[in-house]
């Protein structure tokens, strides 16, 4: 695997190799939503040494080189598009409902104690709601648009709305959510529960980390493969029906 260059997108970086997404996690470098800044430009916002974080995914390369991972970049764009609904949008229809609930219970034993807990149940609940939207256009709208110009027929712009148009609502949403799990992450201090936590608590913590790293691959994912690789096919059709 060839080295990585400290001017490479982290998005890019992840996309190479998605191991490597445990490194940026770790550091807490976000590849998703910001997968278009550079690695150099990821470090010197976390206050990161590069040296180390090139270090750490170099070690994972090598560990994971032997093992064939499967790239999503190898999926068609409808295969990638059943994969996310079926992966990362049945994660979140399941647990979303159930973080709420776990977050409804803590809150009612130990708010008064936690006002923070009250404040993440304000903050989730609508990052719950806006993501289920979000869910929502993608399944029916953006995703049918996209298996739809994959056909052999072109997709019918003068009908529809255009796929670019699309992805520019659903990156500004990602970026939405993003912001929420930064607020989620900050309120909850690094998911790291209070001494005093009951098991109900741990669990809730436990809960919202896993969300996270979810959240961050399946944005990972569209952003930076399934978005882009739509995109360049829309235009390649508006190239064919102007030849």
């Amino acid at each position: 695997m060839k080295r990585i260059e400290a001017s490479e997108t982290v998005g890019d970086i992840v996309k190479t190799s998605p191991a490597r997404s445990v490194v940026f996690e770790r550091w807490g470098i976000d590849y998703c939503c910001g997968g278009k800044m550079s690695l150099m430009e990821a470090c010197a916002k976390r206050e990161s040494d590069i040296d180390l974080v090139l270090g750490e995914l170099a070690d994972c390369d090598s560990h994971s080189e032997s093992v064939r991972e499967h790239l999503f970049t190898e999926m068609s764009l409808g295969e990638l598009c059943d994969h996310i609904e079926s992966h990362h949008h049945a994660y979140l229809k399941m647990n979303l409902p159930r973080i709420t609930k776990l977050i409804d219970k803590v809150n009612n034993a130990h708010g008064k104690k936690h006002p923070e807990i009250t404040e993440l149940a304000t903050v989730f609940t609508e990052f719950r709601s806006e993501l289920e939207l979000h869910m929502g256009k993608e399944e029916k709208i953006l995703f049918p648009a996209i298996r739809k110009m994959m056909q052999t027929q072109p997709f019918e712009h003068g009908r529809h709305e255009s796929i670019e148009n699309m992805l520019r609502v659903m990156e500004s949403e990602h970026e939405t959510a993003g912001n929420a799990l930064l607020v989620i992450r900050g309120l909850t201090h690094n998911y790291a529960p209070p001494a005093d936590a009951c098991n109900t608590f741990r669990a809730l913590y436990t809960a919202l980390a896993d969300l996270e790293l979810d959240m961050h691959l399946h944005v990972h994912k569209e952003n930076s493969i399934l978005f882009p690789a739509a995109l360049d096919r829309e235009h390649a059709h508006h190239l064919t029906r102007q030849l």
